[in-house]
């Protein structure tokens, strides 16, 4: 199954500055991911995504990135709260219907521009790593939480590893960064690519 693009008439409108940046909604990919990524038989399955197979998320096509703490974002995962009360909240979920024709639990939004020339190794590295930040919760003792309809419990998580390369280098490896240095030494299961610094939802949590 081809991967997904944009549509080619979002990437015109991009073009125009007076539109600004454009959103559309995107469920060919949601479709692909499900295909591809979280099927048993997908050509890149990968299980441990195992738990968004009936996940309600939706998928969005940004006409362009972002830039943000001097970086430009090209992807970003979000779980979907309305802040406001009143009408700016109807108003808000009335965006969420007339785009998916419900309100999607979770939020993935892609830079159309980006994902129309970017090579396929990086499409699934920027897509997967936005899925890896929607996680299974777990209790205090490590076990999955399940909703009152036995579904997954998910909830956003960060890295796996939060560290300086200074204190590696003066210190070592702690047991987290070891875990991550015993996977870069070896071979990719997929493709060698990072696309960690163009991660909005990596950024927010910086900030």
């Amino acid at each position: 199954m081809d991967r997904p693009y944009p549509p080619s008439s979002l990437l015109e409108l991009s073009e125009l500055s007076d539109f600004g940046v454009r959103l559309i909604p995107a469920p060919e990919v949601w479709e692909w991911l499900q295909a591809e990524i979280l099927a048993d038989a997908g050509s890149i399955h990968n299980p441990e995504h195992a738990h968004l197979i009936d996940a309600n998320i939706g998928v969005l096509w940004a006409s362009t990135g972002f830039a943000k703490q001097g970086r430009v974002v090209l992807g970003q995962a979000e779980q979907m709260m309305f802040r406001a009360g009143g009408w700016q909240k109807a108003r808000q979920e009335q965006q969420m219907l007339d785009w998916f024709g419900e309100v999607p639990d979770y939020l993935i939004t892609l830079a159309a521009d980006y994902c129309a020339q970017c090579t396929d190794a990086e499409f699934c590295a920027l897509v997967e790593h936005e899925l890896y930040h929607i996680a299974q919760a777990t209790d205090q003792y490590g076990a999955p939480k399940f909703t009152q309809e036995g579904l997954p419990k998910l909830q956003m998580r960060g890295h796996d590893v939060e560290e300086f390369v200074g204190v590696v280098r003066r210190y070592g490896a702690g047991e987290d960064v070891q875990q991550l240095i015993d996977a870069a030494s070896r071979s990719p299961e997929v493709a060698k690519i990072n696309i960690s610094r163009a991660c909005g939802t990596c950024l927010l949590r910086s900030a």
